[in-house]
């Protein structure tokens, strides 16, 4: 993460289309196993999805239960919380030219 990038603490489902479409790129897996945890300024224990574009680094308010049900609830994926391949393929085509996807693309193909 650079630090020089505001940081954003938003709903998942305030957020545009574009923005969602980008996130399940990244998270092709779902969300759960990729949320993270910090204690807010009043000790209240905060669970984000974090989320790098190329000007704001994102913090997307969820719980665990809410993660998993918002990819059960999506139908760009299949019954076992994978995005679907055309769906995958269909946003890397349409978002490849933003180096905040590509990059984040290419780290998960090195996996």
């Amino acid at each position: 993460m650079t630090n020089s990038k505001p940081k954003v603490i938003k709903d998942y489902n305030k957020l545009d289309k574009e923005l969602q479409e980008q996130i399940k790129l990244i998270y092709t897996d779902g969300f759960a196993d990729n949320l993270i945890h910090f204690f807010d300024k009043n000790g209240i224990k905060i669970t984000v999805l974090p989320f790098e574009t190329e000007d704001k680094y994102y913090m997307l308010r969820m719980t665990e239960n809410e993660a998993v049900t918002l990819i059960d609830n999506d139908d760009d994926y299949d019954d076992d919380g994978f995005l679907k391949n055309e769906v995958k393929q269909d946003y890397e085509d349409k978002y490849a030219e933003l180096d905040h996807i590509a990059d984040q693309i290419s780290d998960d193909d090195e996996d």
